[in-house]
């Protein structure tokens, strides 16, 4: 059951993670918001979902500060039954363009898309672990990968080669974890989250949604609510049967939609 465990979710103050945290605190989870610098938004969140949420300040790169959220998890609540890694970066560069990244780009990005995760997950096994030994059920960790990491697509080589290794990452981890402990991941495409409203403005905004929309077989653009859905199903009792598998979301984008209609004409 979902009702009074307890969740960290890194990035958890702004788009994707503030959404996972609205559904999740609305199961009743208790939920430890984690930011690097979105100070505000992650105390107004807290402050929205009540049920004794928390904000902490942690750059999940460094793997002290990681330890540190997992300790504040667990003085805080006692516990920690689901872990959301969802803080991430990228750098836009045209993958033609071999000379627009930097080993150092590379690494930075590699950093926080895949070994902050690793971090984190390995802070919070011993908890878990713990808690499936006290009758708990078995602790849950879902990783927002991309259709980038898929498909090597998206908004750079390094991005792409970063959320690769962390679907991969993600199917180590639950075999070497289990039964104590379910790794998951999803991989969204496009969502419309207010990073790009900040940036292309409320009409900007909107036309490139249309634009997504009409790219879509689905016909919609994602937002963070559909993406933060399957994320809380991956954590909850439903899915206690899932572990090592990345759910694409992004409207049926990566479907060959002119190959699909023709193959389902020939059936």
């Amino acid at each position: 059951m979902m009702q009074d465990a307890v969740a960290i979710v890194t990035g958890g103050g702004t788009g994707i993670g503030a959404s996972v945290v609205r559904k999740l605190a609305a199961q009743g989870v208790r939920c430890v918001i984690n930011y690097a610098s979105s100070r505000g938004e992650a105390e107004a969140l807290a402050a929205e979902v009540g049920n004794g949420a928390i904000a902490v300040q942690a750059d999940v790169v460094d793997d002290a500060a990681c330890r540190a959220l997992a300790a504040a998890a667990v003085d805080a609540f006692g516990r920690i039954d689901f872990l959301v890694n969802n803080a991430g970066r990228t750098k836009f560069a045209n993958h033609e363009d071999l000379e627009a990244l930097t080993a150092e780009d590379f690494v930075d990005i590699y950093r926080l898309n895949t070994i902050a995760p690793f971090q984190m997950i390995r802070a919070c096994a011993p908890v878990m672990k713990a808690g499936f030994e006290r009758g708990d059920g078995p602790g849950a960790v879902v990783n927002v990968a991309s259709v980038a990491g898929m498909f090597g697509n998206g908004s750079s080589v390094a991005y792409a080669a970063s959320k690769g290794a962390l679907v991969t990452m993600t199917k180590s981890l639950a075999r070497a974890l289990s039964p104590a402990i379910r790794v998951n991941a999803v991989a969204p495409g496009y969502v419309g989250t207010g990073w790009f409203e900040k940036r292309l403005g409320e009409e900007g905004f909107a036309a490139l949604n249309a634009s997504i929309a009409s790219k879509t077989p689905l016909g919609i653009a994602a937002g963070p609510d559909d993406i933060s859905g399957p994320i809380v199903m991956l954590l909850g009792p439903d899915a206690r049967a899932i572990s090592g598998e990345t759910m694409l979301i992004d409207a049926g984008a990566h479907l060959d939609v002119g190959l699909s209609r023709r193959a389902g004409r020939e059936m």
